[in-house]
Parts: structure tokens; C-alpha cells; sequence
């Protein structure tokens, strides 16, 4: 047995009992130069989520760092792809496959620019709304009917203003407070969803959204 075996093994005896139920996945970009960015908004949600359950999200499968946790009597993968944003489909669909999970139990966290900072809208289905992200999702599943959470990033400043240039710029800090809160009730909404309760996380979370200016 090589010392990886042993370190997955002693990883296998950690987890939680029961099969995966749900993937939850927040999109973003690896490394630390990604960091705090608005296009990673999707990592900081999950990792609120992390914090709030006490896990790690660190294990490196299925092309990204994973996680482990019970909501709701519900196990759940926690993913954070290493693909890069454009590739985040290749991650999910190899988890996808690994445990058998159908399409719709797979939730999305990402990025909105066409919500405020610290608004929240969460959807069902849908079209990729020109999220790269997302795109590669609906592409290599062959499906947009997946549940997300779209985390407000804001407009950019102008329309000449630079699309990548704007999601690749950090947050500035009197928003990051708004943001965190976002993140929170984003975590009290997983919750409802992986018990079933799509419509009720909705409730909780779109009455609540502000488009950006």
C-alpha cells in the first residue's frame, strides 16, 4: 500500500456514512491571485458553508478540492473545481458519473453581475445567461436543469469596461460585509434545498434580490 492509499483510506474513514445525495458546487478560479475576486464568488460560498458545518473542503478529486458533509440528514460532495471557470463542467460531470447523481441534484453557487453585492436569486433551470461557467456545465451534461445560486457580483462601471477584467477584480472591502451576509442566507437556502425544498429556498432568497444598477 502506497502512503496516497493510506491517506485516502484514513480520508475514506473520516467521511460520513451514506451515499453522496447532492453535489454542491461553487464555481471559481484556483489559485491565490483568484482570491477575493467577484468571478469567485461561488468558492466563497462555499466556504461559508465549510466554516458554518465545521468541514474542510481540501481533498483533491475529480479535478477539484472536495468536501464532505450531512445537511439535513442529506451527504453531500462539496466541490471547488481546479479547471478554471471555462472548464468547471469536466469537475462536476466526473462526479457526477463517479456516484450516479441525477442532474437536478447537483446545485450550483456562482457569480451575478446583474445582481447588487450581497443580493441573492436562485433558480431551478435555466439558460447559461453567458456565464462561462455555467456554460461548460449545460455542455458536458447535456442538461440546464440543475438548481443554482447566483451570488451578486455588480455591473461594471461602464460598458466599455472590460467583462473579464471587471469579474477578475477584486471585490472592494465596503461591499465584502454585504457579501458575506449573501453568502450566509445562500447556506440557509442549501439547506432547504437539499431537503426538497427548492420553493421554499426561493422564497426565502428572491424576494429579497436587487438587480444592478
Amino acid at each position: 500500500m502506497s502512503i496516497f492509499d493510506i491517506f485516502d483510506k484514513i480520508a475514506g474513514e473520516q467521511e460520513p456514512a451514506g451515499n453522496i445525495e447532492y453535489i454542491i458546487a461553487g464555481l471559481g478560479n484556483p489559485g491565490l491571485q483568484y482570491e477575493n475576486t467577484r468571478h469567485n464568488a461561488g468558492f466563497m460560498t462555499v466556504d461559508t458553508l465549510a466554516k458554518r458545518h465545521g468541514f474542510d473542503i481540501k481533498r483533491l478529486r475529480f479535478k477539484s478540492l472536495t468536501g464532505d458533509v450531512v445537511i439535513n440528514g442529506k451527504r453531500c460532495l462539496v466541490m471547488k473545481p481546479s479547471t478554471y471557470m471555462n472548464e468547471s463542467g469536466q469537475a462536476i460531470v466526473e462526479a457526477m458519473n463517479f456516484y450516479k447523481i441525477p442532474i437536478e441534484h447537483v446545485i450550483v453557487c456562482f457569480d451575478d453581475i446583474n445582481l447588487e453585492p450581497g443580493h441573492l436569486r436562485i433558480r431551478k433551470k435555466g439558460s447559461d445567461g453567458g456565464h462561462n461557467g455555467i456554460k461548460s456545465i449545460i455542455y458536458l451534461t447535456g442538461s440546464d436543469e440543475f438548481p443554482r445560486i447566483k451570488v451578486g457580483v455588480g455591473r461594471k462601471p461602464h460598458k466599455d469596461y472590460d467583462l473579464k477584467d471587471w469579474v477578475l477584480g477584486n471585490f472592494p472591502s465596503e461591499v465584502l460585509p454585504a457579501l458575506h451576509e449573501a453568502t450566509e442566507l445562500a447556506c440557509d437556502a442549501i439547506a432547504l434545498m437539499v431537503n426538497g425544498e427548492t420553493d421554499k429556498a426561493m422564497n426565502l432568497v428572491n424576494r429579497k434580490e436587487k438587480p444592478a444598477p
